[in-house]
């Protein structure tokens, strides 16, 4: 029996914290499921090392053979309760940064003056993710234009990612090298670990996810994404000339669950390897 790989984003993905209700049975069926031997499980996620223990305590989620966390900056081997953090991704990634590192990147961005940039807390950065607080009324991309053009100057090639929290009312800017995203850390990890594209799956939920989600990648969309979310998924991969089969855009009623979040991956897993349906159904109908 050949090993799948399972990929999938946290937040809206496996944790419920989105407005859409959860099926109660399907975190306990992916709990149980992720103990099967011809499975092997990767969270991907922007969150780093520490949030990602928190939300596997509090969500009661399976313990993950792999981490990609920090939108893809870093990439952990989870053995028990020791991360071991891949050196060799770091060293992949810091070839777009040319032998700088986080205090380098900061040094340049000291000249940027017509927004204030405030550095998140130490736990949010790392040798090659520079995180900060700013206006969240900025022209988000006026000011990504800005801060590529300091770095290109400099010849660091920078992943620029610009959001806004809602509830504490500021943007937030996450600077990475070019090569640290969902994909790359993903085809990295399929690369190192022997990994078969055909026997790899990633699930996704959100506009941060369509560039694994409309790589021709199998991939699942849980049926809470939004339908924008949707419609861009599935236009792309057409643009790209990918098959519509290389996505699966859950829809409920397999096992009588809703699609939402993990009922949605459990859907996607089976659909695209149906070997997996004995596995499933058992975990979905074990009590407890």
């Amino acid at each position: 029996m050949k090993t799948i790989l399972l990929c999938s984003d946290l937040d809206r993905t496996l944790i419920p914290n989105g407005a859409q209700p959860e099926s109660p049975q399907a975190r306990p069926a992916l709990f149980r499921l992720a103990a099967h031997s011809g499975l092997r499980l990767a969270y991907v996620s922007g969150r780093d090392r520490n949030l990602v223990r928190e939300a596997i305590t509090e969500f009661h989620l399976p313990q993950p053979d792999f981490v990609i966390g920090d939108v893809g900056a870093t990439l952990y081997r989870v053995e028990g309760q020791q991360w071991r953090m891949s050196q060799a991704w770091w060293r992949d990634i810091g070839r777009d940064w040319h032998g700088l590192a986080h205090d380098d990147i900061q040094a340049l961005l000291a000249e940027v003056k017509d927004v204030e940039l405030q550095l998140q807390p130490p736990e949010k950065q790392n040798k090659y993710k520079i995180s900060y607080y700013t206006d969240p009324s900025v022209d988000a991309g006026k000011f990504r234009e800005k801060i590529a053009g300091i770095l290109e100057d400099h010849g660091v090639a920078a992943n620029i990612i610009w959001s806004r929290d809602e509830a504490e009312q500021r943007g937030l800017l996450d600077i990475l090298p070019r090569r640290a995203n969902k994909l790359l850390a993903i085809r990295f990890l399929m690369d190192t670990e022997e990994m078969a594209e055909y026997r790899t799956v990633f699930a996704g939920d959100s506009g941060n996810d369509l560039d694994v989600l409309t790589s021709g990648l199998q991939s699942i969309l849980v049926n809470n994404a939004a339908e924008d979310v949707r419609k861009t998924a599935t236009e792309r991969l057409s643009e790209q000339g990918y098959s519509s089969g290389r996505l699966y855009l859950a829809k409920g009623g397999f096992q009588g669950m809703n699609g939402n979040y993990a009922a949605g991956v459990l859907e996607g897993l089976v659909h695209f390897f149906p070997e997996t349906a004995g596995w499933v159904t058992s975990a979905v109908n074990t009590p407890g």
